[in-house]
């Protein structure tokens, strides 16, 4: 491995082996910020081994160590290796990929509801149910993500006297109505399956019971959330697979997302699907992701040559990364060779090249082959350029080599499915179960439970008091408005989901496009029964 030989070349022998036994971690050493200041460059080298070291040391150990809590309680995670510039590590936290938001983040109709329920008397319990219209083209299985940032904004759900002042504006509400909104706090309960668990189109992902306004106030930011990061994180798995264990994934699309909130939630969903960082240091700052950088074809272009942009950002950067296709791969591989060469002489070595253009399946080969007989094989290659796991899946069947790859544009909008269908309806209610019959948008009545059996990798969809062989999916996540379950750290969840990903069944790791995909989900005798009689002739016992 590539990775392993240039950890020797630090004198890492240890931590090379450690990679290689287990490849999804993704943990290194940060850097002391102290080092990051100091003005001499072999000091540098030499702290950025020592770091190394000890951090990819730690790779043999527990979970919690690798993801270690510090003092405060926060879980630390460590920056992937190789041809990553060493990053600032912040707590890993497995909230939110954004702030809490306003309260008036809903859709109208939802206070107008709510305020026609409250003088009709009619808060009383509710349960919805969010759950993802089946089939969803080409995928197979979705990763649930998004939790955290919906129970930050139930927990911290308040109208302040300026939203009040709007509303009372519209013209539409009354002073009872506004005045129940002043005093408002959520108090009802929500079951989930966990944060960046495997799941299927047409089981129920997450359940909220309660007061009926209060359940009903909530559904735009739930969907809002859930949806999208839900679908990054899908489209983030597939690229993962697509990569291979071995293989290391950046998110690089925040210059492509589609507002700066969904940057941020794009670095966080694709890292918790398991990409070894991002590009955007927001991300970082605020989430502990390793942040990622490389050199841009500007850098080279401010030089009157190639050769010269290489030596500067060189000197500049203890571990550099240089972007060879600026002008012409071939070239831009040779002059990086002499730059190699220059900084093996004085100790130190190059991380890596990046190619962001042409054919790069035959480019990588042609690179590798001139890394190889200049004696450099440790220097890595990376490739970007408006990469997805289809375009890396055929990258790699056409023999193009890299140690990892830059994913943008594909990856942000999620290009093949742009869009997830995810739905919040009512179930159930004090009059008992509910349940939509419109043509095309059936929904299942009565709360629901989700049985996993992981012998086979089949759900049933089931009520909530029966009990099913396998494991039940959904947990308490809330209780009366307060947390019943505490997460694990993000690096944690990652993971757990990347173990997920490479233990799937082949049929669920199959990323060719398929328009109606089947999935391993199924409805209990009573359910089905259930669903029968409020609905005589609905289907099959599958979703």
């Amino acid at each position: 491995m590539v990775l392993a030989r240039t950890l020797q070349d630090l004198g890492g022998g240890a931590m090379a082996r450690a990679v290689r036994q287990c490849p999804y971690n993704g943990s290194t050493g940060s850097r002391d910020a102290q080092v990051l200041r100091t003005q001499k460059l072999q000091h540098v080298v030499g702290q950025v081994a020592s770091v190394l070291r000890h951090g990819l040391n730690k790779v043999h150990e527990t979970d919690s160590t690798v993801n270690a809590p510090s003092q405060d309680g926060a879980t630390r995670v460590r920056s992937p290796p190789g041809w990553v510039m060493p990053a600032h590590v912040a707590d890993t936290r497995a909230g939110g990929a954004r702030p809490v938001r306003d309260a008036l983040l809903v859709d109208l109709y939802e206070l107008t509801m709510a305020s026609s329920y409250l003088r009709q008397d009619l808060n009383d319990q509710a349960t919805f149910v969010y759950f993802v219209r089946p089939p969803v083209p080409n995928r197979h299985f979705l990763v649930f993500a998004g939790l955290p940032d919906v129970l930050r904004y139930i927990e911290g759900l308040r109208f302040t006297d300026d939203e009040l002042s709007y509303l009372r504006g519209l013209g539409l509400f009354d002073e009872q109505f506004l005045a129940y909104l002043r005093e408002f706090r959520f108090s009802g309960d929500l079951w989930a399956v966990d944060e960046g668990a495997i799941v299927f189109p047409g089981a129920p992902l997450l359940v909220a019971s309660g007061p009926r306004v209060e359940v009903q106030l909530v559904e735009t930011f739930l969907l809002n959330a859930l949806n999208f990061q839900t679908l990054i994180a899908s489209k983030a798995a597939r690229v993962v697979l697509a990569a291979g264990p071995d293989g290391r994934v950046v998110d690089f699309s925040a210059r492509r997302d589609q507002g700066t909130d969904a940057a941020v939630a794009v670095a966080r969903a694709s890292f918790l699907a398991g990409f070894h960082g991002s590009s955007n240091v927001l991300a970082g700052q605020r989430m502990g992701i390793p942040v990622v950088g490389t050199m841009a074809h500007s850098y080279v272009m401010s030089y009157p040559d190639e050769i010269s942009a290489f030596r500067a950002f060189a000197a500049d950067h203890p571990r550099p990364v240089l972007l060879i296709d600026t002008y012409d791969t071939l070239e831009g591989a040779a002059n990086a060779v002499v730059v190699a060469k220059e900084l093996r002489a004085q100790g130190r070595s190059l991380a890596g090249v990046r190619l962001d253009s042409g054919d790069l399946a035959m480019e990588s080969r042609a690179v590798a082959a001139l890394l190889e007989k200049e004696g450099l094989s440790e220097v890595e290659i990376f490739v970007s350029g408006d990469l997805d796991e289809y375009r890396i899946a055929a990258f790699r069947a056409a023999g193009g080599v890299a140690d990892g790859y830059g994913v943008g544009t594909r990856l942000g909008v999620s290009w093949d499915v742009p869009a997830l269908g995810g739905v919040y309806k009512l179930v159930e209610d004090t009059s008992g179960p509910r349940m939509k019959r419109s043509p095309g948008k059936v929904t299942l009545p009565g709360r629901p439970q989700v049985w996993r059996s992981d012998e086979h990798f089949e759900d049933t969809v089931a009520l909530a008091d029966e009990t099913l062989p396998g494991r039940p999916l959904l947990r308490c996540v809330l209780r009366g408005g307060r947390r019943c379950l505490e997460m694990p750290g993000l690096g944690e969840l990652r993971n757990a989901v990347l173990r997920a990903l490479f233990a799937l069944p082949e049929d669920l790791r199959d990323l060719a496009p398929n328009a109606d995909p089947a999935y391993p989900v199924r409805l209990s005798k009573r359910l089905t029964a259930l669903r029968d009689r409020e609905a005589p002739g609905t289907a099959s016992d599958g979703v």
